[in-house]
């Protein structure tokens, strides 16, 4: 699997589980409705999205040598 389709495939991936996850809890989805219309706490959105992929790709990789 080439680097360019994994990336893909993760991209696809994160999307479906952030779809479902919208689904299943709509209040994650008035909160994300409320950080868009609100500067204020738009912040934290940004800070919980820059975590979760830090925790996706970051977190994962093997230090280098």
């Amino acid at each position: 699997m080439n680097p360019r389709l994994r990336a893909l495939l993760q991209l696809l991936v994160l999307l479906a589980v952030v779809g479902v996850l919208l689904l299943l809890f709509p209040a994650t989805f008035r909160f994300v409705e409320m950080a868009a219309r609100e500067l204020r706490y738009l912040w934290w959105l940004i800070l919980l999205v820059a975590l979760g992929g830090w925790l996706i790709w970051g977190a994962a990789r093997k230090p280098k040598k």
